[in-house]
């Protein structure tokens, strides 16, 4: 468990707690900095709302197959190598986002970005995996995010605070800087998880049919399409909300930051509560609990738009739906990886890819009406909550999967 006894031992594993969720926190980090800045980016680069949502689309696309390199080469190097070359990669790719020229360099170069922070996302579950298994894995995972959870809230906030003070480079000559901090902090406190004697040998041959095993397991598609369409429907939020809140219901900047960050703590407290009740109530019935959650908000916003019920009824939906993720992500995560521990690097890269394609997918999906009409993105979140808790239903049905997460 990351609960280690007092003293050295409860440092050590507090330590690794905070790194594995900020780890974890490159997608959120990548994407909710710059948000309240992707109208101002248009302005400066002389850019329409769709191709400005392209470059959230890029950065999507990046985190998702830098997973399926990052997952599987760490099966077979180790987790330590392929992490901190990310973390490299991703503090020099920040820094020549804030010199873009033009919207296409910027989201050539977010892809990129993308990439490299990738490592971060889907070694950090491997980890996870390598070192708990049962309810205890599924607690660690909910711990984490709560950690990762600090992003949404503080990174919009802060991403405004720059953007208050100079441009939208700025706000990735921040991130450079945090990345780097990040690098140095996992190159210092981060021990390798996986020892040789566990690593895999094999080629690309053996990763393409590991991949098309789990691919084959009922189980693990279903619980790894429960967190990708949840996660798609967030992202649907995370690239719609910026225009939606600001350009339609006349939010500034500041106030959209602070709604913003006030849904991922909604993250953290589904989470906090999730992780303290886990033990009785089990990590299926907390992600079934989670998934009618995105339904009922995602209804609820489809509803505020389609009537026009004003700005306090479309939050409420809105942190609904957001918060339904501390339930969803962390026992779907556990749940797929339980019966996968000697290829939870590839399982994890796989878990990444569902999630972020989906995501890809539906960004640019939220702003084909412009950036004065709100229903693209109700219409893209109710379907992808809805698909959610369906496909889930018809996999699994009644019967209880990965059984050894709930010992």
């Amino acid at each position: 468990m990351l609960r280690p006894p007092a003293g050295r031992e409860s440092a050590r594993g507090g330590r690794t707690l905070l790194i594995l969720g900020s780890l974890a926190a490159f997608g959120p980090l990548s994407m909710d900095t710059y948000l309240s800045a992707l109208p101002s980016i248009g302005d400066d680069l002389d850019a329409s709302a769709a191709s400005v949502q392209l470059t959230v689309t890029a950065c999507l696309l990046g985190l998702a197959s830098g997973q399926v390199v990052a997952g599987p080469l760490s099966d077979r190097l180790g987790r330590r190598r392929p992490l901190l070359v990310g973390l490299a990669g991703f503090t020099v790719v920040s820094l020549l986002c804030a010199l873009a020229p033009t919207v296409w360099a910027l989201a050539a170069l977010r892809l990129a970005q993308g990439l490299c922070g990738a490592a971060g996302i889907v070694i950090a579950r491997a980890v996870v995996r390598d070192l708990h298994e049962g309810v205890a894995a599924a607690r660690a995972f909910a711990l984490i995010l709560v950690v990762t959870g600090l992003a949404p809230i503080l990174a919009p906030v802060a991403g405004a605070g720059v953007l208050h003070v100079t441009s939208w480079r700025g706000i990735f000559v921040a991130l450079a800087f945090v990345g780097a901090l990040i690098g140095l902090a996992t190159a210092v406190g981060l021990s390798e998880s996986l020892p040789r004697a566990r690593r895999r040998s094999d080629g690309l041959g053996t990763t393409l049919l590991v991949f098309r095993g789990l691919f084959r397991d009922r189980s693990f598609v279903a619980h790894g399409l429960a967190t990708g369409l949840v996660f798609g429907a967030m992202f649907a939020y995370i690239a719609g909300s910026p225009f939606v809140l600001q350009e339609i219901y006349g939010l500034s900047p500041l106030g959209f930051g602070l709604v913003f960050g006030l849904n991922a703590l909604g993250i953290v407290t589904a989470s906090v509560l999730g992780s303290r009740v886990v033990a009785r109530a089990g990590p299926r019935a907390l992600l079934v609990l989670g998934l009618v959650q995105a339904c009922g908000g995602a209804a609820l916003l489809l509803l505020a738009i389609l009537l026009d019920l004003g700005v306090v009824v479309v939050c409420v939906a809105l942190f609904t739906v957001v918060s339904s993720v501390g339930l969803v992500a962390p026992n779907a995560t556990a749940l797929a990886l339980a019966e996968h521990p000697e290829t939870a690097g590839s399982a994890s890269a796989l878990l990444g890819l569902m999630q972020f394609v989906v995501g890809a997918a539906a960004a640019p999906l939220v702003g084909v009406a412009g950036a004065d009409d709100a229903r693209p993105m109700a219409i893209t979140i109710a379907v992808l909550a809805a698909g959610a808790l369906a496909q889930f239903v018809l996999l699994t049905g009644r019967r209880t999967s990965a059984r050894p997460v709930l010992r």
